[in-house]
Parts: C-alpha cells; sequence; structure tokens
C-alpha cells in the first residue's frame, strides 16, 4: 500500500515538474499572427530552467537557451511581407503556430471611440459587415483590465482573428476601417491589436515612472495598490446602487398592483399627462425629478404589418429602459449611450391599435429622450414614426444615485495590464482615440498626452514610432457667440503633441454629431487615418489627403492674414457661400464672428469691421462649430485653432 501510494507521488511529482518544463508562449504569439516585417522581430515565452529552445520559420531555424527564471527569447532577422506560414516552437514539447503572416501591426487605443464596434455601427455600414472576408487582416482584442500592483508580462486571454460576417460585429470599428483601408493602399498584410476601454483617461494608460511628473495622478496610483481599499470601494458601491434600486423597485406605482402593472395595454390611463418625445421630463411639470417614468403610446398599425417581425428604434435614452410591445417585453438597455434598437417578434404587433410602453429609469442628471435619433417601428417596407405626444407618468421620485468610482480608470491601472504586456511585440506604429475623459482638464492633457508617447515609445524600444492621434470631433449643442470651450482647448492639446517626431493628427471637426458622443461614421476616422499614416509612417510626403493645418498669421490693417500648411490643391469653401466660424478680437480679448476670404491657395483673410485693430484669430473655437466650411478641394476640414493663447479662469 504504501509502495503504490509512493509511485503515485512520483507519478504527481513527475507531471508537475514537466508542466513546469514546457515551453509556453505569450497570447499574441499564436494562430494567426501578423509579424512586423522589416523588423527585428522578437518570439518570446517561457520554459524550464536552462532548457534549450528551437523556433523554426521560413527555412531557418533559431536557437537559444532559457535563463535561470525559465524565460527565453529569440529575434528573427527582419521578414519580407507574405504569407500564411507556419512556425514550429521545440523544447521539451512542440508547439506549431499556423497561419503567420507577415505585414504591418498597428496598436489601436484609447476610450469608447476606439473601442466602439461594428455593431454598434451597423445600422450605417450592412454592406461593409455583409462583405467581410479579407484574411489579410488580423485583430487581436486585448482583455479589458486593470493592475495597479505593477506592469503584466501576460495577457490572461486573446486570440488574433479574421473578420467575417459571423465574427465583424465584434471588431472596434475604428481599427477595422483602419486596416482595411491600409490593406487596400499598401496590399501587405495588416495586424490590429486593440486595447481600448471606455471612459478611461489618459493617465490610466501611463507607467507609473512617468506618473511622478504628475503629483496628483501618481499618489492615486499608489493609493489604488491597495487591495482593500478597492475592496473597500467596490463593495460600498455595490451596497448603494443595491440599496437604491432595491427601494426604486418598491416605490415604483407602475409595479405596485401586480395584476394591473403599468405596461399592461389595457391599462386606464385617463389621469396620464401628455409629453411630446423626444425630450426631457425636466421640461415638463415633472421638473428635474430622479427615479422611474412611465410612458405609453397608442400606435395604429396597418394590416400588412401584423404578425409580422419589425425592428423597434428607440433614439437613446438617459438612462436606463425597459420597453414593452403590447404587454410584451422587447428589450433594455442599462445606461444612457447605446442606441436602443429592439426586435419585435412575429407574433406581437396586429392590426389596429397597439401599445408601446416604456419605463424609464433616471438615476441622476436629466431623464428623457435624446432629440434627432430615431424614434420608429418598421419591417422594412412600412415605417411608423413614434415622435409627438406620449402620455407619462411619474412611478416613484428618487434622490439622485451618487455614481460609481469606476476603479479600473485611475492611474496606471490599464498601462499595467493592457499596455506593458504588449511591449514585445514588434509594432509599426500606434493611433490613439481618446480625450472625451480629460475634457474637464484640458490644458494639463498636453503634457500628459506627450509624456504617454514619449514613455510607450521607450518601453517598446523601436524608437520613434508612428503615432496618430484623432482629434475630438464637433460635440454638443452649437452657440451662437463665440465663446471658450474645453473641447476645443482639448482638441489644442491634441495637437500640441504634433511637436514630437513622427506623430500625425487626423481631423474629425466634421464627423461628431452634436447629441451623442459616440458619433457613428467610423469609416472616415479610418480612411482620414490611413491618409496621414501614408505620410507620418509611409513618407509619402506629397499625400494631398491631409488637414489643413495653421501655420502663421500676419497683420495687415483691419485685417489678419492666416497662412496655412497641408493645403494638397489649395483652399476651398465646402458648399459654397461665405466661410464661416472664424472670430477676431482686439486686445480687449473679446472675439466677434468675422468675415473671412480665401486667398491663393494657401491663405485665408479674417476680418470684423467691429474690430479696427484685430490682434488674434479664431476658427472653429467650440464644442460644436457649426457649418464648418474650410476645406481642401480634396474635402478634407481644416483643423480648429487660435493664434492667442488666452484662456479663462473657468477653462485653466
Amino acid at each position: 500500500m504504501k509502495r503504490s501510494k509512493f509511485i503515485l507521488l512520483f507519478i504527481f511529482l513527475f507531471i508537475a515538474l514537466s508542466g513546469k518544463a514546457e515551453v509556453k508562449l505569450p497570447k499574441l504569439i499564436s494562430d494567426g499572427m501578423v509579424l512586423q516585417r522589416q523588423s527585428d522581430v522578437k518570439i518570446w515565452g517561457w520554459a524550464g530552467t536552462n532548457e534549450k529552445i528551437a523556433v523554426q520559420f521560413i527555412g531557418k531555424t533559431y536557437q537559444t537557451e532559457a535563463d535561470a527564471s525559465g524565460k527565453w527569447n529569440i529575434v528573427l532577422p527582419p521578414l519580407k511581407a507574405g504569407g500564411p506560414y507556419d512556425m514550429t516552437i521545440t523544447g521539451k514539447n512542440t508547439i506549431v503556430i499556423k497561419n503567420i503572416l507577415v505585414g504591418d501591426v498597428w496598436l489601436c487605443s484609447g476610450q469608447s471611440n476606439m473601442e466602439l464596434t461594428m455593431k454598434r455601427v451597423s445600422p450605417r455600414y450592412p454592406e461593409e459587415i455583409k462583405n467581410a472576408g479579407n484574411k489579410f487582416i488580423r485583430y487581436f482584442a486585448v482583455p479589458k483590465t486593470y493592475n495597479f500592483q505593477g506592469p503584466q508580462s501576460k495577457l490572461k486571454s486573446g486570440t488574433w482573428i479574421s473578420p467575417d460576417p459571423s465574427n465583424i460585429l465584434g471588431f472596434s470599428a475604428v481599427s477595422y476601417f483602419f486596416a482595411k483601408a491600409l490593406y487596400d493602399s499598401l496590399q501587405v498584410p495588416v495586424g490590429v491589436i486593440n486595447s481600448a476601454l471606455g471612459g478611461s483617461p489618459v493617465e490610466a494608460w501611463i507607467d507609473i515612472k512617468t506618473l511622478k511628473k504628475f503629483p496628483k495622478y501618481y499618489h492615486e496610483a499608489l493609493r489604488f495598490q491597495s487591495q482593500n481599499l478597492r475592496d473597500s470601494i467596490e463593495k460600498a458601491d455595490q451596497e448603494r446602487s443595491h440599496k437604491w434600486y432595491s427601494e426604486l423597485q418598491s416605490k415604483d406605482l407602475g409595479y405596485r398592483n401586480p395584476s394591473q402593472t403599468w405596461r399592461n395595454p389595457g391599462l386606464n390611463t385617463s389621469g396620464w399627462k401628455t409629453m411630446n418625445l423626444p425630450g426631457y421630463w425636466a421640461n415638463t411639470s415633472l421638473g428635474e425629478v430622479n427615479g422611474v417614468v412611465w410612458f405609453r403610446k397608442k400606435i395604429d398599425v396597418p394590416a400588412s404589418m401584423a404578425n409580422q417581425p419589425a425592428k423597434l428604434l428607440m433614439g437613446r435614452i438617459v438612462d436606463a429602459d425597459s420597453v414593452f410591445v403590447n404587454g410584451t417585453f422587447v428589450g433594455t438597455t442599462s445606461y444612457q449611450y447605446p442606441p436602443r434598437r429592439y426586435e419585435i417578434p412575429a407574433h406581437v404587433l396586429k392590426a389596429g391599435e397597439n401599445t408601446i410602453v416604456a419605463r424609464i429609469i433616471s438615476n441622476a442628471g436629466r431623464g428623457g429622450f435624446v432629440p434627432d435619433k430615431p424614434y420608429q417601428i418598421s419591417n422594412g417596407k412600412t415605417t411608423i414614426d413614434l415622435k409627438g405626444p406620449w402620455q407619462y407618468r411619474l412611478g416613484a421620485k428618487m434622490a439622485p444615485l451618487a455614481g460609481p468610482t469606476f476603479i479600473r480608470w485611475k492611474p496606471t491601472g490599464l498601462y499595467n495590464a493592457m499596455i506593458a504586456p504588449l511591449e514585445n511585440y514588434r509594432i509599426k506604429g500606434a493611433v490613439w482615440y481618446q480625450g472625451e475623459s480629460n475634457a474637464d482638464r484640458p490644458v494639463e492633457y498636453r503634457y500628459l498626452l506627450k509624456d504617454m508617447i514619449a514613455s510607450w515609445r521607450h518601453h517598446w524600444n523601436e524608437g520613434d514610432f508612428p503615432f496618430l492621434v484623432v482629434q475630438l470631433p464637433n460635440y454638443m449643442k452649437a452657440v451662437s457667440e463665440p465663446s471658450e470651450s474645453n473641447w476645443a482647448l482639448l482638441r489644442e492639446s491634441q495637437m500640441k503633441a504634433l511637436s514630437l517626431p513622427n506623430t500625425g493628427l487626423a481631423v474629425t471637426i466634421d464627423l461628431g454629431e452634436w447629441n451623442d458622443i459616440h458619433p457613428l461614421d467610423k469609416k472616415d476616422v479610418g480612411n482620414r487615418l490611413v491618409w496621414l499614416a501614408q505620410k507620418v509612417a509611409y513618407g509619402k510626403t506629397h499625400s494631398k489627403y491631409l488637414s489643413p493645418l495653421y501655420q502663421s498669421m500676419k497683420v495687415e490693417g483691419n485685417c489678419i492674414v492666416i497662412t496655412f500648411a497641408q493645403v494638397g490643391d489649395g483652399l476651398t469653401v465646402n458648399g459654397g457661400g461665405e466661410l464661416r466660424q472664424f472670430a477676431v478680437a482686439g486686445m480687449d480679448k473679446h472675439f466677434v464672428w468675422a468675415k473671412a476670404k480665401i486667398i491663393g491657395k494657401n491663405k485665408v483673410a479674417v476680418y470684423s469691421n467691429k474690430i479696427e485693430h484685430p490682434v488674434a484669430v479664431r476658427y472653429d473655437w467650440a464644442d460644436n462649430p457649426e457649418g464648418v466650411n474650410l476645406y481642401t478641394k480634396e474635402g478634407l476640414p481644416a483643423a480648429p485653432f487660435r493664434t492667442d493663447s488666452w484662456m479663462s479662469k473657468e477653462t485653466k
């Protein structure tokens, strides 16, 4: 008996030791990967102490030995674009990596507009989704997580995939359109590593050593190294949220009578008030109340739509909603940003009168329905407009719910978990689409962004690799007079990053939506990034498809003449008419709208009869400059700019 136990113990120890000795690879080194062409490519992993490792690739064998800790790496010489190839890695075990391409690898990072998937923009690009299938494009999604203890060496998960109609909806839209346009331009394989997280501020993507320049963020990063602190915050957030929603549910009059809930199509609504949708109930007699408000609308459905499936579009709603059609639940969304696109099953709609009910939860701020979004039912042939009068009634009034702490956004956490594990993997360059979460701190952003770029380049040890920045688009309500703008200041801070070598700015001031921080036009963003990459990363200095940038100014009497760089075949007024969004000021620093006229190929004269001695000009200096129309003849908008350095106290 003892001998049997000894044999079993020996077997277990042998298996355990054998497992430790096996060659293991990072998630990035896997089937379908793209290796960076024309670069010293590192293949790395882990094995047993002093274990001999061999890598066979494209007819050659490379050898090394693991160090005392089991780490090993082999550097392949520069490779030509091509593939697919297989790679065999041998130690005490053998791993075969299949379907490898050699081409250009780009890191795409930032917050929600870089994270936003093809599913989110799918109504705009049905043909792109239907026809997805380029096997020379590969996509790797980095797991969305954080770590405050230090830089991670490994990713917990992740695979390389090629786009096809079955998986394309999960791709980052900007990443996909960038990769697609880049492949069309270069005809070489393109790999995209998407490492992005919605809502994240730039300081979350910076290593802790660099953060020492910013004591506030450095000390916050140190604080959040404490597991006890993180656990206590998460527990308090969960308890607060659970208590609020439990109280909300118990107070909601719409569910007070289980046999006659307010979702019931036959409910007596004689005492309900009326509100025109879309809009916010703060503008009604309810005022700025938080809690639950129920909305109901009766619609007439033609016989041709009866018993047929249909799509229900409920625009965007602040904050959460549950929607019912004829008493049948058809969809819910838990927060305000996603578009509401719900499927109505075939048996639900009937000929004649139908009832739509929406239960809206507002946990803070102004609840309601975002204007200028689609509110309709459609079966592809017939569309019923849902805008106009709806009945409404307050179900429960609540105090505002304090928001969660969002630990994952705290300084350095995302760098450690989502950037550091990538730094051995050779890349061509990086694309950065972020800034919305730093818009309330626009001036410091210029330093944070530049230091982040410099630190990433340092850690990758590839020199000044190309770094492309997507400038924030137009957003929020337009204003009628020149004014200060944090979003304009942040765009300027993004522009300041261009002082670093091998950087470029993709201007998107005409691609936003005033009522949506997540505009759907991501294809034009991808295209503009590729045109920018042609100059910054691929040396095509004469590329016409770049946005004009402010270069210099000269005062000539009561006029200021602005000179632009990157004008292609010349400046033009997009759509004709007069140039808009130029403002001019004198020594009193008071800006007024100005007249502007294109002179020659690359100059604009700006003046106002109200300013006899002008000293400064601003262009597109607003959250959402309305009607921007200074473009190149190739169709690219001029970048926003100002010639002054004045700032109000509110924007510092």
